[in-house]
């Protein structure tokens, strides 16, 4: 039997950010990790897609200026873009256990499974560890259809080496947005067929909707209240879907975008007594299951707060102080979230006003700002709610940079500044800051 202090399991952004100040406060620790090193983010989920973004704003920027000092529109080749993409994608496992092992973790590879509250094992060998954190993330899920072995995932999709043709993606959240804005401006025919009429259904709907018009303006096809019944090939290694309505539509690959489910299979945790239901590890505000010494942090756990890397990141580092001696319950803060399509759709903080509260929304076209008209920018609006003192406390943004512009919001929200305050600053300009004290 090995003894440590903690075993993490999963050595993705949340394991790893329990694993090392818990080491670098004296405790003996060991992480355990059964597929890649580094977890999801950095391996097939939020960098490399961030990545293959970089080539779509580049390209979108170009497009923005024809005729403004550009006369040729670039194309993005794939394979080359994929090469790129690979050199952040292909170190990182490697990179991620070596600086476990460098912080003096052990890393051990394999499923780990529990055999008792406080006893794991992992191929032959039995860990035992006083406190012990699950972090094993989520997974992409498949429909459960007829033929859905031929439906492909988001992490088949950022592994491709040439880009199909014709593609089609199911479900409208936030994964297909930007998928199909990454396969459309690639060079792909994209469609994208949702079982309803309300895309991206946690973000503003007069947003999403501006959204989903600029996104058919670029070409991207858009089927709504349409129930997927099976997948079938045509023959001619094609992938033919059917429908509730006895329509067909048909593509070269078909990504399925309909869900994530959490990553507890084989971990017996049945075995330790732990709680869980249909979101994933039940937890409370202390990030505890039922089993007061077993913590779970990340996309694993059971939760209404979004499933992001640096939620997962906070959690993680509240897990490891909360070991260390934390008393206090977990506390988050305004978490900003953001669909990376062409436009850009992000939020943070109280996005619908409760007018019974005082509180109001203002909508405000930014698209003759110099800011944005400076680069040509198709559209540029931002939603804010305010409470009854006129203080800024939810905020929407759609642009080609809601990705920035949110980040500043959130801090500005966070910290309760004003427009008085931000008058006492100088910012640079101009640039996305200059504008805030207009806005806050």
């Amino acid at each position: 039997m090995e003894k440590f202090d903690v075993i993490v399991i999963g050595s993705g952004v949340g394991g790893m950010a329990c694993a090392s100040p818990l080491q670098n406060a004296g405790k003996k620790v060991a992480v355990v990790e059964m597929d890649l090193w580094g977890g999801t983010c950095p391996n097939r989920g939020c960098d490399p897609k961030k990545v293959l973004i970089g080539a779509v704003e580049a390209k979108t920027q170009v497009r923005q200026l024809q005729g403004k000092g550009f006369n040729n529109q670039p194309k993005i080749d794939w394979p080359q873009l994929m090469a790129f993409k690979k050199t952040f994608t292909d170190p990182a496992p490697e990179s991620f256990q070596r600086s476990l092992n460098t912080a003096g973790i052990e890393t051990i590879k394999g499923q780990a499974s529990f055999v008792s509250q406080d006893t794991l094992r992992v191929g032959t060998r039995q860990l035992q560890a006083k406190d012990i954190i699950i972090a094993t993330g989520q997974r992409p899920s498949l429909p459960e259809i007829p033929g859905a072995e031929l439906l492909h995932t988001s992490t088949d999709f950022l592994s491709l080496s040439t880009l199909p043709h014709e593609m089609i993606f199911l479900g409208a959240g936030y994964i297909t947005f930007e998928l199909a804005t990454i396969a459309a401006a690639c060079g792909s025919q994209v469609t994208i067929i949702h079982h309803n009429n309300r895309p991206l259904k946690a973000f503003d709907e007069m947003l999403v909707q501006e959204m989903t018009t600029q996104m058919t303006a670029k070409g991207i096809k858009f089927k709504w209240d349409t129930e997927i019944t099976a997948a079938l090939t045509d023959g001619n290694n094609r992938v033919q879907l059917r429908t509730d309505d006895e329509k067909s539509y048909t593509a070269d690959y078909v990504v399925a975008a309909t869900g994530r489910i959490p990553n507890i299979e084989g971990l017996s945790l049945e075995k330790a007594g732990v709680a869980v239901n249909r979101g994933g590890i039940a937890v409370d505000e202390f990030l505890q299951t039922n089993v007061s010494h077993i913590y779970a942090c990340g996309d694993v756990v059971a939760k209404r707060r979004p499933k992001l890397t640096p939620v997962a990141t906070f959690e993680g580092s509240y897990v490891a102080s909360r070991i260390l001696g934390e008393t206090a319950a977990i506390n988050y803060p305004l978490i900003p979230t953001i669909v990376y399509g062409s436009p850009k759709l992000a939020e943070t903080g109280q996005t619908i006003a409760n007018p019974d509260a005082g509180e109001t929304e203002t909508v405000m076209d930014l698209t003759q700002w110099f800011t944005y008209r400076r680069v040509n920018e198709d559209i540029a609006k931002v939603k804010l709610v305010k409470n009854t003192e006129g203080m800024l406390i939810g905020a929407s943004v759609l642009s080609e940079r809601a990705d920035d512009m949110i980040n500043y919001l959130t801090f500005c929200i966070q910290q309760k500044l004003t427009t008085e305050d931000l008058t006492k600053m100088i910012m640079g300009y101009p640039t996305l800051a200059s504008d805030l004290s207009y806005l806050v």
